[in-house]
């Protein structure tokens, strides 16, 4: 059996270099300069390669090949074995004519069939040390031997001069609106051997600084500058956002960089016999210029309904779901689409029905940094509770920005919404949110009695006599103390405020008791939602905050101004924000809801006692 199964393998193994793809790759620089010798590479992923066949290298002179040399790998993972085989020809070549050349392609035969590579396009910068370039060998060695001496005469940091190592930095714009996004450039020059560079942006007066993510490691490019050959690379970019107007700096920056340089003290012999090296490390410093920017002001006056964005934006939304019970949640989310400021920009007001509980939009940052600033998009989720039924419309959400390349204000609009609102299937006491006006429950006038009325005669003369002022006293003061009875229940029942804050306790305790039997049942959103009635509940009645004001920001507000310690405030909101998205959030969601119950339930006390403390 286990020799059945080894032969199968082979088999499969034989299969699958019989049937896989053959291939022919070609690899070379991308530029080089008179005078330097380069590798140019042909790869084939088998090792069966019968012959190679190979054009003329235009511009180049073949010193040495084609090399041979072979790979071969095998890695077993999971139980299946995968082998892998190359072999590369590779030729040095020596750069004898500047200007942009075309490497031929190559050829090979596989098992009698014919396999063929594509070519490349290599540029050939003229020599450092000649502007016209020149394709003898006597110029090329002398170049070689130049940069040598050259290399030679470096050993010290104060030997590199200034125009062998620097930085440059260039603005995108430098003439820009306020918040309008402006990207900086650091560009690296060398002719020296740099290991290692190292510096970060100042914090800059006046800027909010983005740095773009340079996710390819640096290479360098050949650059031909006053008729040298630098290394070149964008070392840095920074999108800057101006946050006021004028003529700001933005300072120079000082690089500290590590270069490798000719080591005059040691002795060849001793390097020979592994006493040291040739080379060492110096550190020198890179200072890049400073910049101007003129920042220009927004044109005003600014659209009432302006939201602080500065790019090229689209707007849409959605509103799920279009059909909900009274008291049950909806969220319409928004999505702002561009680029431009987008991590400083206010989210979109939306104007939702008076009869709407409504939370503090939940914002997710999509975006990524980009040259032109922060490109993607931003996503609000607004939670809103409707408590009553009925079908309702939201207009349409405007979204108004600046277009710096217009030169003005552009306003962006959604659809409107409609979303159809039925009855609450729960019962119960009524929600702290519904607004009915108070009634006097007793009565101010007794009905009159109906019916036949019995005269009967007095024998003694009631009118004028004492026992007649007795009672007209005792009725009067009976009366006036009726009346103001009667007045102070009228001026109780008048102030709404006044019993608003008196029972908030009492309303708080009572909806916490329901959710204590909605956690019972496992009903977690219904629970969720009780509890929310209870903290923010009570924080309005206790608090006395209008229905239409009743935020997370004024609550705070008015907590810590009503001599609320600042750790309680924060526990209070940190407990609302566990119960938004508790329902939402993954483990074991009994554990949860008693969590949050226990809680809410002491966090109502402690500000219960703090409240009343201070007052």
């Amino acid at each position: 059996m286990k020799r059945l199964y080894a032969i199968i393998t082979l088999l499969l193994i034989f299969a699958e270099f019989a049937f896989a793809q053959v291939t022919l790759k070609i690899q070379a620089p991308a530029q080089t300069e008179v005078g330097r010798k380069i590798n140019v590479s042909y790869v084939a992923n088998t090792q069966d390669v019968e012959d190679i066949q190979v054009g003329d290298f235009s511009g180049f002179r073949v010193i040495y090949g084609p090399s041979t040399s072979r790979f071969s790998s095998t890695s077993i993972v999971n139980g299946k074995t995968t082998q892998s085989s190359s072999m590369t020809f590779t030729y040095t070549l020596l750069a004898t004519e500047e200007g942009k050349h075309t490497l031929p392609a190559a050829a090979i035969k596989v098992s009698g069939k014919s396999y063929k590579s594509g070519s490349a396009v290599i540029e050939v910068l003229p020599s450092s040390n000649n502007g016209q370039g020149n394709s003898q060998q006597s110029q090329s060695g002398r170049q070689q031997n130049n940069n040598q001496s050259r290399q030679r005469s470096r050993t010290s940091a104060s030997d590199i001069g200034s125009n062998e190592l620097y930085m440059t930095v260039t603005a995108s714009k430098k003439k820009i609106y306020e918040q309008e996004a402006v990207l900086l450039t650091y560009k690296l020059y060398t002719l020296v051997n740099i290991q290692q560079i190292a510096g970060e942006m100042p914090q800059l007066d006046g800027f909010h600084v983005q740095e773009v993510d340079m996710k390819a490691q640096m290479s360098l490019k050949l650059e031909r500058v006053n008729g040298r050959n630098y290394g070149t690379a964008v070392w840095r970019q920074y999108v800057l956002f101006p946050q006021k107007t004028g003529k700001l700096k933005v300072p120079s920056i000082t690089f500290d960089s590590q270069v490798e340089i000719q080591n005059t003290s040691m002795d060849p012999f001793d390097v020979f016999f592994g006493g040291g090296s040739l080379t060492q490390i110096v550190r020198k410093s890179i200072v890049t210029p400073s910049i101007d920017i003129e920042v220009l002001p927004l044109p005003t006056p600014k659209p009432a309904n302006f939201a602080g964005a500065v790019g090229k934006y689209t707007i849409s939304g959605q509103l799920t779901p279009e059909q909900v019970n009274a008291n049950d949640a909806a969220t319409l989310r928004l999505i702002v689409s561009g680029q431009g400021n987008m991590k400083l920009m206010k989210a979109p007001k939306v104007n939702f029905p008076q009869d709407f509980e409504i939370y503090d939009p939940k914002m997710m940052d999509k975006t990524t940094n980009s040259p032109q600033g922060a490109k993607g998009n931003v996503v609000y989720d607004y939670v809103v509770v409707p408590r009553h039924g009925g079908k309702y419309s939201i207009a349409p959400v405007e979204f108004c920005y600046f277009d710096p390349d217009a030169h003005s204000y552009k306003t962006l609009k959604t659809d409107s919404f409609s979303i159809a609102v039925a009855k609450s299937k729960t019962t119960g006491s009524s929600s702290y949110h519904e607004q009915e006006d108070l009634k006097v429950l007793k009565d101010d006038i007794r009905f009159i009695k109906m019916g036949d009325v019995e005269n009967t005669e007095s024998d003694t003369l009631f009118f004028g006599g004492s026992s007649y002022w007795l009672y007209y006293i005792i009725s009067a003061s009976f009366f006036v103390l009726l009346l103001a009875l009667f007045n102070r229940q009228i001026k109780k029942s008048r102030d709404v405020s006044g019993m608003r804050v008196q029972k908030a306790g009492k309303a708080a305790s009572k909806r916490l008791k329901t959710a204590s039997k909605l956690m019972k049942q496992h009903q977690s959103e219904a629970f969720y939602d009780e509890v929310m009635k209870a903290l923010i509940g009570y924080a309005g009645d206790k608090l006395n905050i209008q229905n239409s004001e009743l935020n997370k920001d004024n609550v705070s507000a008015s907590l810590l101004s009503s001599g609320v310690e600042q750790s309680l405030v924060e526990s209070y909101m940190n407990i609302i924000s566990e119960c938004e998205f508790a329902r939402y959030a993954p483990g074991d969601p009994d554990a949860t809801m008693e969590k949050i119950y226990t809680s809410a339930s002491d966090v109502i006390n402690e500000l219960d006692s703090a409240i009343k403390k201070n007052k």
